[in-house]
């Protein structure tokens, strides 16, 4: 690298370890913007920062770019990287005014806001749940009266299943708008269609996936934060013919969404009542939940590394793809009811990490077969739920 690049990392939770050490590794100068409530949270790797910037919150765009461009006077900001959904967009923001290469605000909001993320996928015939917008009322009364529920009332702009309500009835329906008051033009409204959701984690370079891996979860994360559950999701055999439309389906939505280099996390639904693919909502962003770590021990390809060495090359500087392995991976995560579960009885082979949280039971299993791999996860999760589980507290913010 010519000159020494300054990455800006905006950091509204503690995460993205491996993205900040990879930034440092490349022989960048690294910068973190996190809120003053994390300053002492352990799990930040002291040593590959530079400098830690605190404000309050990270969630007032003004406040941000004001306090980013005061930096600025003094330091030339090369890359802004957002480390979870809250992030991406103030990112886009700071990226437009400092000019700093990257994701701009336009295709920012295509990630962000999910009427946007609708309406244009909608518009380019990729097939996804009926949707109404929480604006004008006679046409959500139109809605109601020609798609049958149960609905998804759904917030425009939080992050994985956060604030979801799932609707029985208009009654119930009018309600909630009618608490929402000046609030409801930020949500909309999406028909409930049942069926297994798989996720595709992928890595795009000038317009083109380049890096692909489908996974099904077990139970949705809906249910799981609202109902309680063991969280699980795993890589699906890569022959099969869900995998390569779900492959498809992600390129041609990522596409639609303009979406030119980085890393993605994106969700479909297949319906029980008909057995198409439904597309249900992407992030610009590594997926949560340990989703990178599966990722890994399945391919050998770590997302944030790659992340960070995409934002570093930027759109003029090559970037090469590492070889992945054809591996399987999956995960098991619930809430557990000791303090530190003993985990010591889940001994196979096929166990690559135990995950040491406190109130959280977890492991990662990973195996060249597939059919082995779901077959001792279908039995961990028996014993988790007779081991560990507890039920789940209500969570205001989850990312998955």
């Amino acid at each position: 690298m010519p000159n020494q690049l300054t990455v800006l990392v905006l950091a509204g939770d503690v995460k993205g370890q491996r993205l900040i050490t990879e930034c440092k590794r490349e022989g960048c100068r690294v910068f973190v913007l996190t809120r003053h409530a994390l300053k002492d949270e352990p799990g930040w790797p002291h040593e590959d920062v530079d400098e830690f910037f605190y404000m309050p919150s990270l969630t007032k765009k003004d406040e941000v770019i004001n306090a980013v461009s005061y930096l600025a006077r003094t330091q030339v900001i090369d890359r802004i990287v957002p480390l979870d959904d809250f992030d991406v967009e103030i990112a886009s923001a700071l990226r437009e005014h400092l000019r700093v290469p990257g994701m701009g605000d336009t295709t920012a909001r295509n990630f962000r806001d999910k009427l946007a993320m609708r309406m244009v996928t909608a518009e380019a015939g990729i097939n996804g749940p009926a949707f109404v917008p929480i604006l004008n009322h006679k046409a959500i009364h139109d809605y109601t009266q020609s798609v049958p529920g149960p609905w998804v009332l759904k917030p425009r702009s939080q992050a994985g299943a956060a604030g979801i309500k799932k609707v029985h009835s208009s009654e119930e329906l009018w309600r909630h708008i009618n608490q929402m008051g000046d609030e409801q033009s930020h949500y909309l409204l999406e028909r409930f269609v049942p069926g297994d959701i798989y996720h595709v984690d992928a890595i795009t370079i000038d317009g083109e996936v380049k890096f692909v891996e489908v996974s099904k979860y077990g139970k949705p994360p809906l249910e799981i934060i609202q109902g309680g559950g063991i969280f699980i999701t795993s890589t699906q055999a890569r022959n099969s013919k869900d995998v390569k439309e779900l492959k498809e389906l992600n390129q041609k939505v990522l596409k639609a969404l303009h979406f030119r280099r980085g890393v993605t996390h994106t969700e479909f639904i297949k319906s029980h009542a008909d057995g198409k693919f439904y597309f249900l909502e992407t992030a610009a962003r590594v997926g949560g939940a340990y989703i990178a770590e599966v990722v890994e021990y399945a391919t050998g390809v770590n997302l944030w590394t790659e992340w960070a060495k995409i934002e570093i090359a930027g759109e003029k500087l090559p970037y090469q793809l590492p070889k992945a392995k054809n591996g399987y991976a999956g995960i098991l995560l619930c809430l557990a009811k000791q303090e530190w579960p003993d985990l010591s009885s889940y001994n196979d082979p096929e166990v690559v990490l135990k995950i040491n949280k406190k109130n959280h039971a977890g492991v990662i299993l990973a195996s060249k077969d597939a059919a082995r791999l779901h077959e001792l996860m279908d039995n961990y999760a028996v014993r988790f739920a007779h081991d560990f589980l507890a039920a789940a507290p209500h969570y205001e913010k989850i990312e998955w």
